[in-house]
């Protein structure tokens, strides 16, 4: 197997320059669904996928939550990765020319300042990068694309301006996948630990379960609800936490949770990515 690295959407997207700027050198593999970016890696086609579970403007990324517990990989790492909105357009176009823009409907939500200032029409597409494509294919100077830097080089198109985003902070979070656990060992500083669980459907259940990292001292970085199977009692919960499952703080930590849950699964023990570390000011 080569270095190559799996991702969600088009070569010029967000999450393959995510692959690219977290492993410079791999080869990236652009795969239709986050669910085919996991089969590449179970299949073998890719040593790693590179799976976005939550923005800082969006939230939550759909699906990631519900196909990772149940898909076999591991998380082995955590990429934070920038969001700069670019305008593209094919050459001779201008601001002046510009009537529409093109992309996702969440990236079209997080410029809204320069569609206002440009009296531009949004106009919704599957995805950023997949608008990109479009513009380039169609050519003409009144479409333009709200997409990354890289998928201006990708398809050839100018940058009409760069950063156009409302927020400065727009930075959306990856897990990086692999088909085997990497634990670090347990004396590594800075861990962070990712895992699924269910409690018990009983009074206060959720508070007991979760009381051990308060009385341990384990910082709960992430607690994300969803149902499961579309049964409103039967809810699943994602947390992160700082630490390593072998450090005798957070193993009693979940000790105490796995007593008072009907099922706990780590999906994974690794290195705190440096944003996190420079935000938490460590």
């Amino acid at each position: 197997m080569t270095d190559m690295i799996a991702f969600q959407g088009l070569p010029g997207a967000y999450s393959d320059l995510a692959c690219r700027a977290a492993y410079p050198g791999w080869r990236t593999l652009p795969c239709p669904s986050f669910e085919a970016a996991m089969d590449a890696v179970r299949a073998g086609q890719a040593r790693l996928a590179m799976l976005p579970c939550e923005n800082s403007l969006a939230g939550r990324v759909p699906d990631i939550h519900r196909l990772l517990p149940e898909s076999g990989l591991s998380v082995v790492g955590e990429h934070f990765e920038r969001v700069e909105h670019c305008l593209l357009a094919p050459k001779g176009a201008t601001l002046a020319t510009l009537r529409r823009a093109h992309s996702h409907p969440v990236a079209l939500g997080q410029v809204r300042n320069i569609l206002k200032e440009l009296g531009l029409a949004a106009v919704i597409e599957a995805d950023t990068a997949g608008a990109a494509a479009l513009i380039a294919e169609r050519g003409g100077v009144e479409d333009a694309a709200i997409a990354s830097a890289l998928a201006a080089e990708t398809y050839g198109l100018e940058i009409l301006r760069r950063n156009v985003e409302d927020a400065a902070h727009n930075t959306t979070r990856f897990y990086v996948c692999a088909l085997d656990p990497a634990w670090p060992p347990a004396a590594t500083p800075d861990c962070v630990t990712t895992f699924v669980f269910r409690v018990r459907n009983i009074p206060a259940a959720l508070y007991k379960a979760l009381g051990g990292f308060a009385t341990n001292g384990v910082n709960m970085t992430k607690l994300e609800s969803y149902m499961l199977d579309g049964e409103f009692t039967a809810t699943q919960f994602l947390a992160d936490v700082d630490g390593h499952p072998h450090h005798p703080p957070v193993q009693r930590a979940l000790e105490e949770l796995a007593y008072f849950s009907r099922e706990l699964k780590v999906l994974g023990t690794y290195r705190a990515h440096r944003h996190r570390l420079d935000h938490a000011g460590r």
